[in-house]
């Protein structure tokens, strides 16, 4: 086994109380080791965490699911990373910002929508789309927002006239058997979130207050699964699993382990970068909820962690600062 350490340290999450439990893989070429410990809940209940259980995602909806189906419409030419997003979705007249810029994160999208979460799904999608501003950031500097994944969402929709998460079921989840997987999860199989006084324990609905809002019109947030699912998806970018219908190319796939920032800024499409010693890039995404995934093509290694560190409280640094060591240590033991 050669993340040893790696594995040593997603396990002392746990041991030490970082988060209440985690379901973990370290893909090595056909082998795929996995490992669920710990706890499920810790209040009001306590109950361990079970293999199968599904997980709030959180962001890695936008690399499974949106940025996958804006690489399908790249490469059957029905958009362009030069598109404009103002030619697809008029009612953001900013004429600047392409689909490069919100796929990279460098739109520089700003601005503030007072009571965003207690507006209603359309209300709160036309503020998105007429409130905001380009700021001087735009093409400058990689700044991470849900907005520009909503954005790309919605322009989606507009051309497949179908709510972005009916997409991402029919067209990715489907199609790469990612059978368990779903944006209407039964609240029994899934793991707890956040205890809140405004929802009480969150389990088996979004987490993301704006999700939660646009329900299935969110291409930022929203999906569920487990971690054999989410492995499966991880082979299928690592060029290890073969389907009858791909939702995209394997070229596509192959083409996101590079930086497509004209200002070399390190962010590819959709997905963040990270690169071992000798410079090899990896692909790299998180959620808020406790999730991340980072794939080595090049050496066809990979790591899905699947933890639920805003349970009971969205409060901890200590998970943030651990996840960092823990990447850290997979570059560190990622070698041929």
């Amino acid at each position: 086994m050669r993340f040893e350490q790696t594995i040593h340290q997603i396990e002392a999450l746990v041991a030490d109380e970082v988060v209440p439990g985690v379901s973990y893989a370290v893909i090595e070429g056909q082998q795929v080791t996995t490992k669920v410990l710990g706890y499920s809940e810790l209040t009001p209940k306590l109950i361990p965490l079970e293999p199968g259980q599904l997980y709030d995602l959180a962001s890695l909806t936008k690399v499974i699911g949106t940025t996958t189906l804006i690489l399908r419409l790249l490469e059957r030419g029905r958009l362009s990373l030069t598109t404009k997003v103002h030619s697809i979705l008029p009612a953001f007249k900013d004429r600047r910002v392409t689909v490069l810029h919100l796929l990279t994160h460098t739109s520089g999208l700003e601005g503030y929508i007072p009571n965003r979460n207690q507006l209603a799904a359309p209300a709160l999608k036309e503020a998105l789309l007429t409130q905001l501003t380009v700021g001087p950031n735009f093409g400058k500097k990689v700044v991470y927002t849900d907005i520009g994944m909503l954005y790309l969402g919605w322009m989606l929709e507009v051309i497949y006239g179908k709510p972005i998460q009916d997409l991402i079921q029919s067209l990715v989840l489907t199609p790469l058997g990612m059978t368990e997987s779903t944006f209407s999860p039964e609240a029994s199989r899934a793991v707890p979130t956040e205890l809140t006084t405004a929802r009480g324990l969150i389990q088996g609905v979004v987490h993301d207050p704006k999700s939660y809002v646009l329900q299935n019109h969110s291409g930022a947030a929203g999906l569920f699964a487990p971690l054999d699912d989410v492995v499966r998806f991880a082979q299928f970018q690592l060029g290890q699993l073969k389907v009858a219908e791909a939702p995209v190319s394997q070229a596509s796939v192959k083409g996101l382990y590079r930086d497509w920032t004209p200002a070399h800024l390190g962010r590819s499409l959709g997905w963040d970068l990270r690169f071992t010693a000798d410079q090899t890039p990896l692909i790299y995404h998180t959620g808020f909820t406790g999730t991340f995934m980072i794939l080595d093509r090049k050496c066809q290694t990979g790591l899905v962690v699947l933890s639920n560190r805003i349970h009971p409280t969205a409060d901890n640094q200590t998970f943030l600062d651990r996840r960092t060591m823990i990447v850290d240590q997979f570059l560190a033991e990622d070698k041929a």
